[in-house]
């Protein structure tokens, strides 16, 4: 068994950590009988992540859904090694900046509502984006992340990767919608796939919200589907 795992009573397996506030068993695997009367007994105000079949049994006992989403992984070994320049105007940069330079294109790329949104509380995610972008959330920022600014100096968009337990991951792609021209996300999820292939990385991953269109822009970059998992609230 990994010992990052937890089990709980000899029928599940899970990595512990915490999600808005609540304890998160996140990755839970079944290795018994009995999976959802333990979960639904003892981890009364936890989040839970788990696949599908799990996820709708908790439901059907009076879980509460949270989120329904999909990671996915590109193969770097794939990717073309052109170069990637950014919007005429614009400069890519890296990832050092200040959590209040980047705040609000993050804020202004996830508004309240939409299905990636990390949470509806905005003190939430600013509290949050420090210890990210300081490598103290999931994991150490690595350097093929890059921010993209205007001519003033103004952060308008960017893609975050973290090492997150050993897998290259985009914690964060955003664009803000009024001071980046369309297009702007992509080319800089371009130019990530192209600076973490040449630094070596095989990989990357993501999560996507099941209801979030932006699914099929990282299908044509080279991303396929890997896992399907839901998020309830016990």
């Amino acid at each position: 068994m990994d010992e990052e795992r937890k089990t709980m009573a000899g029928t599940i397996s899970y990595r512990e950590g915490v999600r808005d506030g609540r304890p998160w068993a996140d990755e839970v695997e079944v290795i018994g009988p009995g999976a959802a009367d333990v979960i639904m007994s003892e981890m009364r105000g936890w989040a839970v992540s788990a696949a599908p079949e799990l996820a709708e049994e908790l439901l059907a006992r009076g879980a509460r859904v949270v989120r329904h989403g999909h990671v996915m992984s590109c193969d770097l070994e794939t990717v073309e090694p052109a170069e990637v320049e950014a919007p005429e105007g614009f400069r890519f940069v890296p990832c050092d900046r200040a959590p209040e330079q980047v705040l609000p294109a993050l804020l202004a790329a996830y508004p309240p509502g939409h299905p990636d949104r990390p949470t509806d509380d905005d003190d939430k995610i600013s509290k949050e984006l420090a210890p990210l972008l300081e490598g103290r959330l999931i994991g150490p920022v690595l350097p093929c992340s890059l921010l993209i600014v205007d001519a003033g100096d103004t952060v308008v968009a960017g893609v975050v990767v973290n090492d997150f337990q050993g897998r290259p991951w985009i914690s964060h792609l955003f664009r803000h919608p009024v001071e980046a021209p369309p297009g702007t996300g992509a080319l800089a999820l371009r130019a990530v796939q192209v600076r973490a292939a040449r630094s070596g990385l095989a990989t990357l991953g993501l999560a996507v919200t099941h209801a979030n269109p932006a699914k099929r822009i990282y299908e044509k970059f080279g991303f396929v589907l890997t896992e399907t998992f839901i998020t309830v609230v016990i």
